[in-house]
């Protein structure tokens, strides 16, 4: 089957093409689909579902979607689905982080809980969809650590890795990835209903 992914990211395209073996996975623009999605969801799932109909809706074929972010206990939550533009400018990732330390500032290391979530969406030809969700624990750093990964990931201590998102390899990262996890998860129930 033909799944075109809600993305033009390489990375996350490997990732899926990994875990969904036997299918031709492709991105959206290789798709033809060039439009801008208005992600305007309250949830991660909810965002994920609308990139996928709209994908789905336009081309005719299975699509998949996620949408992903960080959550801090003691932000209640924040960034949550506004990660990327949590500073107020989308996708400045020296500002996020910058913004988060400072909200953070003298929180106790037992307050400074997090996880990393991901909610992936399939949207089968017919208009039928799955979701699934992952998650990845840790707390988050009093400063930066590590120059690995992106994002908010110099931030990030892993429960799973005992270490740093920033000092972990693209492979132990990937490893404990919550993406990983959702897709996964995802695949298990598509099949579990084919």
């Amino acid at each position: 089957m033909k799944i075109v992914v809600a993305s033009g990211n390489r990375a996350k395209l490997r990732e899926i093409s990994q875990i969904f073996t036997g299918h031709e996975i492709i991105s959206m623009q290789d798709a033809g689909f060039a439009e801008d999605i208005e992600e305007n969801g309250c949830t991660f799932e909810e965002n994920a579902l609308i990139k996928a109909r709209a994908v789905q809706q336009k081309l005719h074929c299975a699509a998949l979607a996620d949408d992903s972010g960080l959550c801090v206990d003691y932000l209640n939550g924040a960034p949550g689905i506004y990660s990327a533009r949590f500073c107020g400018v989308h996708g400045d990732d020296a500002a996020n982080n910058r913004l988060l330390l400072e909200k953070m500032k003298g929180v106790e290391e037992k307050d400074r809980g997090a996880y990393f979530e991901s909610c992936v969406a399939l949207v089968l030809e017919d208009g039928k969809s799955i979701t699934a969700t992952g998650r990845t624990y840790g707390r988050i750093l009093e400063k930066e650590v590590g120059n690995g990964g992106f994002g908010y990931d110099p931030l990030f201590y892993s429960f799973d890795l005992n270490k740093g998102f920033g000092e972990a390899t693209a492979e132990e990262k990937n490893s404990v990835s919550h993406r990983g996890r959702a897709l996964a998860l995802l695949a298990q129930k598509w099949e579990e209903q084919a």
